[in-house]
């Protein structure tokens, strides 16, 4: 989907110097990420580095349209949409896009495990749903309304990630991607700095969920469940917990039994049983792996869990079995950064038979 710059500078208000004939089909924050400079629309931000700077540079790849806060002195015969704030008009660009789009739009949030449920759901769902994901973990003030830009006619479904690390951001992100479904993948230490108290975070991230139909959660998360009953209460969206402890969860995990080959995993919703293999052991794999499960059922696509479990991939830096020097191995966890995970990745050492010694 294209977009004129003379569209783009009416829906974000902006000011425009030069000719807004131009078609653009890319937005770009990075002057190293430019691959089509005639269609692309150079968005000068203001985060770490000032994007001003760079903008002489990325004329130079031939693009001629920009989304800046200030005008250059040399314009070399580009094209400019002035703007106060660029981030701002960058989310309000992409909300605009979104708004265009009426299929089911999955958001998702929690501590960890986004990055994997998203694509774990995009393994599930390939078979019968062209699915539009994040790229990577494009979950921030500037990664979702990239991410949210790629959403197109021919999509199915979108799977959209949403990360905070303070409060005042989620509302935001909310605003932008409207989910109609939410998953909530957990609760635990990871980004807790900008927040008062872990009930504190949790509030904020719930807030992704404030326009959506249904949001799946784990309740064995006390805090997370109370919240999310609390949440429920002024807002028009309906809960699917998912328990290992609670016998009235709505869906409840049975049995979960780790071997050398994974994990079997059964699970009862709506007075059925459901059964399934994931490749891997522990505890966030088996989370993970529910959260997607119990997704699918609600969509009414538990005929693609067997195969599409049994085949689940493993995601880049995420418990990652390497080979190493010395006949050793490595598991690599490097994406996040938390004792959470470091916790999580122990206990998937742990559980690896093979290993004679850790």
């Amino acid at each position: 989907m294209t977009y004129s710059l003379q569209e783009i500078s009416s829906i974000v208000n902006g000011e425009l110097h030069g000719t807004g004939n131009s078609t653009i089909l890319h937005l770009v924050t990075d002057s190293r990420k430019i691959v089509d400079p005639e269609t692309s629309l150079f968005i000068a931000l203001k985060d770490k580095r000032d994007g001003h700077l760079f903008i002489p540079e990325v004329m130079r790849t031939g693009v001629r349209c920009f989304l800046v806060s200030s005008l250059p002195d040399q314009k070399d015969g580009a094209s400019f949409i002035r703007v106060n704030n660029t981030l701002e008009a960058l989310q309000q660009l992409a909300a605009h896009h979104r708004n265009l789009f009426h299929y089911t739009v999955i958001g998702l949030t929690g501590s960890n495990g986004k990055t994997i449920v998203k694509e774990w759901l995009n393994h599930l769902l390939q078979p019968k749903l062209h699915v539009m994901r994040s790229p990577k973990s494009y979950n921030s003030q500037i990664g979702v309304p990239l991410s949210l830009w790629q959403m197109q006619e021919a999509a199915d479904l979108a799977i959209i990630e949403a990360g905070i690390s303070r409060v005042g951001e989620m509302e935001k992100l909310a605003n932008m991607i409207r989910p109609t479904i939410g998953i909530f993948t957990n609760i635990g230490e990871a980004h807790s700095e900008g927040f008062s108290s872990r009930g504190e975070k949790i509030r904020e991230k719930l807030r992704l969920f404030a326009q959506a139909r249904t949001l799946i959660y784990c309740a064995d998360y006390k805090d997370l469940d109370e919240e999310a009953k609390l949440f429920a209460r002024n807002h028009p969206v309906s809960l699917i917990q998912w328990s290992m402890k609670m016998p009235d969860a709505e869906v409840l995990v049975e049995t979960v039994h780790p071997h050398k080959d994974g994990t079997d995993i059964s699970i009862r919703y709506q007075q059925q049983e459901f059964s399934f293999t994931i490749p891997f052991t522990g505890e966030a794999p088996v989370e993970n792996a529910v959260s997607c499960a119990v997704l699918m059922l609600l969509l009414d696509l538990a005929d693609l869990l067997g195969d599409g479990m049994r085949h689940l991939p493993a995601v880049s830096m995420r418990l990652e079995m390497r080979h190493g020097i010395n006949r050793c191995v490595v598991v690599n966890d490097s994406y996040s950064n938390d004792l959470s995970s470091l916790k999580q990745a122990l206990a998937f050492m742990d559980q690896q038979q093979q290993l004679l010694r850790r």
